[in-house]
């Protein structure tokens, strides 16, 4: 009986050798000679990476529990081969067009380069692959449990194993999948072992069939009878059960970032796809093709209660077959380390650039100080995120008690990934598909798939026995395994159907409301339209004449000395004279290497595109973004001014409220204040008028004296009243202007003696009248009344110890200009804004008017066609006349 020893050392000669095969196609397509790792056999073998231990162990386990559905497993992925004219193709050239190096790279180019996009893409991807990594520890585990029980010396034991296997696998993936760091490159040796995986899983499956079929069962004949007899032999579909395996299949087939990886990312020639659309369902047939057999002769020939999943093992075992047993457990043993090679490598490289990378460069805004240190992030980044995908894939292992039935464990990972799809067939399809509206959906079906199936299938690790049976939060219609009241339908069935159908419904909805950005829509399409973007499977190619054009681009990218060096040293290599070197292929991948490290890889391949022909960017699409791009301007531009205008005019109206409001309480002050003068001369003359005609014996003196007090009193209701009627006449336009000829100099004579006229504390005027002789045609009496209300209002209010007022007289251009500047403190800030208009007095208990003084002044300057105006950032009170140097004013 073989020894459980034995098994590990062939194991581990096995893992030898597949590094051995993967050592040597790196070096022979390092070396150049790697045109036989580029053919579609090789490719078409790497897609068997999609065969892992579920349908090497778990399709018999399935046949025997549910019959031909097993089938659908099969079904999936050979439809979309055959129709892969009109998908894969697009996908592949897209993937080679654009660079992309995972399935987030695809989703975040094709939705306006979303980093959020990948991000959200990259955990679903994880977390959904997460069941499939403990499918494989599961199916390890129990090939090792079945030599273990056929070894008598053994002392192997479940629990513990799981653990190393674990270990072992994330080594072996870290080891395996982290060799080379440039994603950009073709992984040879990876692809080159996965397809000798595929030989040896194909070949143990085959050789357990023919064993199966002609030594246990006595050959065709036999078999076939036995299956009719055999309940799995029966007809019995499940429309609903099928149409959504199917389904799921095929959507994992496309959207599993492993296979993505070997299907778009490691193709090298989309003709390839021609030789795989019939090769790789020839290879799924024989897959299958002794699933039947096997489940039907195990359940005949092994004990009631075996495990139908290992009768692959059990039964050559049963039969004393060691050495056929040893190969077929090799068979799933390569099943499960290629998948989780490949699984890790797509997944860490995932994790490493739009989770890791993105937060170490804001972490080192300033970039990495040597190329080395970058190197270094990534590796480590890559390293722990297979450690950490294997371990969670251990985890979830022991949280769901390790099942017998893998294929359970594999639908719940395929109704993950599933949600991908909506977002993924949108893109490629159609043009109005938004970022947002890819957010919305992934994060619902996501949502949906988590609460009716990875959590219920977890059991009561994370939900309740109480929401399973009642709902959550004790609502009926969201119990996860009957959401929204819909009842009797399978579990896996029920959640595709809720998670997709939410998925795309948001997907969709959300796409329409919303608008996407000028780069999304330049991305949709080139993805839609990418074979009117790109050409055919053919390499770089160039004339002599595009050269020039490519040193043109290099110089501006690169520097015009690096430039010139490296065209100088490609055209000696291929002994031409000069720096315009032959534009090869192997030249044109050269210069895109060098151009990817200044601008990336994608842009680097698109300028040199653009030159040579490789690829294109219509110029309609280009003019349609562009007016798209001119709209989106125009409208923000628009919205901006309108934002400003409203936001001036609530300034505006702001400041007049405060001003409306200030001239309010003033003109309520003002009413009080005429009210007080008109009141106070008419109470005096009425007073003293009585005294005059009631009393006698009033001498002479007394007489005179109670006269000139009536007479005064008159004379000041008689200026306030003139002070009224002027400012009306002034606002209403009719008053009559006095045009005439006169000198600056005499007026402002005039206008301080009338100011200044029996002051009590004369005001000190300084003044060069050698700058005054300007000639003036204007009213000159309505000028000096502003120049005395100026000097008077000097007079009035300057609050320095030894008042002074300085007059200054210049021509600034066209325009005369006569300051008024005295030396007080000046009027406050917040009153300047209100000190011309009518009824306003700056210093109530100075004031000997009404404050109307300045609104009469302004008024007559409006006139005179000048202006005055207070002078801010002086150190005292501060006032500018401003009149043209030609008057010719005319009266209306």
């Amino acid at each position: 009986m073989a020894s459980l020893n034995l098994l590990v050392l062939v194991c581990l000669g096995y893992v030898v050798l597949l590094f051995i095969v993967a050592f040597v196609a790196d070096r022979l397509a390092a070396q150049g000679r790697s045109r036989w790792l580029h053919t579609p056999l090789i490719y078409t073998l790497s897609l068997s990476i999609y065969c892992t231990a579920w349908t090497f162990y778990g399709a018999v386990g399935y046949a025997t529990r549910s019959g031909l559905e097993f089938v659908t497993i099969y079904l999936g992925p050979t439809l979309v081969m055959v129709g892969w004219w009109w998908g894969l193709r697009k996908l592949v050239r897209i993937g080679r067009s654009q660079r992309v190096t995972s399935i987030a790279d695809l989703l975040s180019s094709r939705y306006g380069k979303s980093n959020s996009l990948a991000i959200c893409v990259t955990l679903l991807a994880v977390i959904g692959v997460t069941p499939y990594i403990a499918l494989q520890l599961q199916s390890i585990t129990l090939s090792f449990s079945i030599f273990a029980e056929a070894d008598p010396n053994s002392a192997y034991t479940d629990g513990s194993s799981v653990f190393y296997v674990a270990a072992g696998l994330a080594v072996f993936a870290i080891l395996f999948g982290t060799r080379n760091l440039d994603v950009n490159e073709r992984h040879h040796g990876v692809v080159t072992a996965v397809a000798l995986e595929a030989v040896v899983k194909l070949l143990a499956l085959l050789a357990v069939g023919a064993f199966v079929v002609w030594e246990l069962a006595g050959g065709v004949g036999p078999v076939m009878a036995q299956i009719d007899a055999s309940e799995i032999g029966q007809w019995n579909v499940h429309s609903g059960r099928w149409a959504t395996f199917t389904f799921l299949s095929a959507a994992a087939f496309v959207c599993l970032p492993r296979m993505f990886q070997v299907l778009v990312v490691e193709n090298s020639d989309e003709r390839h796809l021609r030789t795989a659309a019939w090769a790789f369902p020839l290879y799924l047939l024989l897959m299958s093709l002794f699933v039947i057999p096997i489940a039907v002769v195990g359940l005949d020939l092994m004990p009631k209660g075996s495990n139908p999943d290992l009768f692959v093992l059990t039964v050559p075992l049963s039969q004393g077959r060691e050495g056929l047993a040893m190969l077929s457990f090799l068979g799933g043993f390569s099943s499960a380390t290629s998948m989780v090679i490949v699984a890790a490598m797509a997944l860490s490289t995932m994790v490493s650039n739009h989770i890791v990378m993105p937060i170490w460069l804001s972490w080192h805004g300033e970039g990495a100080s040597v190329s080395g240190d970058v190197r270094n992030v990534v590796l480590l980044a890559r390293r722990v995120s297979i450690a950490g995908i294997l371990a969670l894939g251990y985890f979830y292992y022991r949280l769901s008690g390790g099942g017998d039935a893998l294929v359970s464990i594999g639908l719940v990972a395929f109704a993950g990934i599933a949600q991908i799809l909506p977002a993924l067939v949108g893109g490629l399809f159609w043009r109005g598909a938004t970022r947002t509206g890819a957010l919305v959906g992934l994060l619902l079906g996501f949502g949906v798939w988590l609460y009716t199936l990875l959590l219920p299938e977890l059991g009561g690790s994370f939900l309740s026995d109480g929401v399973l049976q009642d709902g959550l939060l004790g609502i009926a219609w969201l119990r996860p395994l009957a959401l929204f009241g819909i009842t009797g339908l399978d579990p896996v069935v029920h959640s595709v159907m809720w998670s997709l159908l939410l998925n795309a419904s948001g997907f969709c909805i959300v796409s329409l409301i919303t608008f996407p950005s000028p780069l999304e829509r330049l991305q949709a399409a080139q993805f839609v339209n990418v074979f009117d973007h790109s050409v055919g499977p053919r390499g770089w190619t160039g004339s002599i004449g595009q050269s020039e054009d490519l040193m043109i681009m290099s110089q501006r990218i690169l520097g015009a000395q690096q430039a010139q060096d490296l065209f100088h040293r490609e055209a000696e290599a291929q002994g031409q004279r000069g720096y315009l070197p032959e534009p090869s292929p192997a030249f044109l991948d050269r210069l895109e290497r060098e151009l990817s490290g200044s601008v990336g890889a994608a842009t680097a391949h698109a300028m040199i595109g653009q030159i040579v022909g490789g690829s294109s960017v219509s110029v309609e699409d280009l003019l349609a973004v562009a007016d798209e791009s001119a709209q989106l301007l125009e409208y923000s531009s628009k919205l901006e001014a309108k934002s400003a205008e409203l936001s001036l005019t609530a300034r505006q109206l702001r400041d007049a409220n405060a001003k409306l409001t200030q001239l309010s309480l003033q003109k309520d002050a003002f009413l009080s204040q005429v009210s007080h003068e008109l009141r106070t001369p008419m109470t005096s003359i009425s007073a003293f008028s009585e005294i005059l005609r009631d009393t006698d014996g009033l001498d002479e003196a007394e007489k005179t004296h109670y006269a000139t007090i009536i007479h005064d009193e008159a004379l000041r209701l008689t200026r306030l009243l003139n002070d009224l009627l002027d400012l009306s006449v002034l606002e209403s336009g009719q008053v009559s202007l006095n045009m005439r000829a006169g000198v600056l100099s005499d007026v402002l004579d005039r206008a301080e003696a009338a100011a200044l006229a029996g002051s009590d504390g004369p005001l000190l005027v300084r003044r060069q009248r050698s700058e005054e002789g300007f000639a003036l045609h204007t009213d000159l009496d309505r000028l000096a009344q502003v120049f005395i209300n100026l000097i008077s209002n000097a007079q009035k209010y300057c609050n320095a110890e030894r008042p002074e007022l300085r007059i200054k007289v210049r021509a600034v251009s066209d325009k005369l200009l006569i300051d008024f500047v005295d030396n007080g403190t000046g009027i406050p800030p917040d009153s300047r804004a209100v000190i011309f208009e009518k009824f306003t007095r700056v210093s109530g208990e100075k004031a000997g008017g009404a404050g109307l003084g300045l609104a009469i002044s302004r008024e007559i300057m409006q006139r005179l066609d000048g202006n005055v105006s207070y002078l801010p950032g002086k150190s005292g009170g501060a006032f500018r006349v401003m009149l043209p140097l030609s008057v010719r004013v005319a009266a209306q």
